[in-house]
């Protein structure tokens, strides 16, 4: 049979993100790619590996049994490519990150910590702002991947799903909404909203929404950045609406994440890649740490 470990890790992918434009958007190929991999396979075995009358399409079986058994050896052979590629990164120089402050005490720190138990000698450099400037010091070369909110289109920048959280009330701990089950945007007192200026994903992402009126998104103090507006509703100047993970960057216990029944929004984080370059053995690396 001619099966090899590109078809294995596309029935690993399919499984694990439900979809083929998902799985093929993780695998870096188109989906038409991905199906005839999987076409292939099922050829290989003469047998069907996936339902896809249903949605998201269920793997066979056959393909749940194969997946069984095969998925230890990939998880080998993960790990000794990244022993392999660890030569390349012992001794290195600087790795250069990029991520928005809310992606840091989720999912940035604690990468990085693992990144450094492994590799104490890499010189770690972080830098942190919105995503359209983190997305294009990644296609200039200045950051070697960065971690934020959907940025430009380019064909010079790759743009994955990593992570998602929704959009709430934020507020001091002691305020009257911080207990409150229920709560709705009408219970929002406009003139205590403290929100981010234009430039900020944050205020895209609620002026992209239809259910956030504007006096909602435009408050009568408004911050450049996350950190000053936590310290100011913190402080009890007020209330604002933003993404789960970025009220609970500290874990502060002075801080209240406050679910909005009628807003059904959500951030979605993106790992940021460069197309035009390759990444090297330290960008690999980071990359599957952050995937763990």
């Amino acid at each position: 049979m001619n099966i090899n470990i590109r078809h294995l890790r596309a029935m690993v992918a399919v499984q694990a993100h439900g979809s083929f434009v998902r799985a093929a958007s993780a695998l870096g190929i188109v989906p038409s790619a991905l199906s005839e991999t999987i076409q292939q396979l099922e050829e290989a075995v003469g047998s069907p590996l996936f339902d896809r009358s249903q949605r998201p399409p269920a793997p066979t079986p056959t393909a749940l049994t194969f997946l069984q058994e095969a998925a230890p050896l990939l998880d080998g052979l993960d790990r000794a490519i990244t022993r392999l590629q660890t030569r390349g990164v012992q001794g290195a120089g600087t790795l250069n990150v990029g991520c928005s402050p809310s992606a840091i005490s989720e999912l940035v720190a604690p990468a990085l910590s693992r990144f450094r138990g492994l590799y104490p000698e890499v010189r770690l450099r972080i830098h942190d702002d919105i995503a359209e400037t983190l997305a294009r010091m990644v296609v200039d070369g200045k950051l070697d991947l960065a971690v934020a909110g959907r940025a430009l289109h380019s064909p010079d920048l790759k743009q994955e799903e990593i992570i998602r959280d929704p959009v709430g009330l934020a507020c001091a701990t002691g305020h009257a909404l911080a207990g409150c089950t229920g709560l709705t945007l009408k219970d929002i007192d406009p003139g205590e909203v403290i929100s981010l200026s234009p430039g900020t994903g944050t205020h895209q992402l609620l002026a992209s929404s239809a259910h956030v009126p504007p006096v909602l998104r435009m408050g009568a103090i408004e911050a450049h950045s996350t950190i000053a507006q936590l310290a100011m509703i913190r402080a009890g100047l007020g209330v604002g609406l933003l993404p789960r993970n970025a009220v609970m960057l500290f874990g502060d216990p002075r801080l209240t994440f406050v679910p909005v029944a009628d807003l059904d929004l959500w951030r979605t984080l993106f790992l940021l890649l460069p197309t035009q370059r390759k990444l090297t053995s330290m960008t690999r690396v980071f990359v599957e740490t952050l995937r763990q």
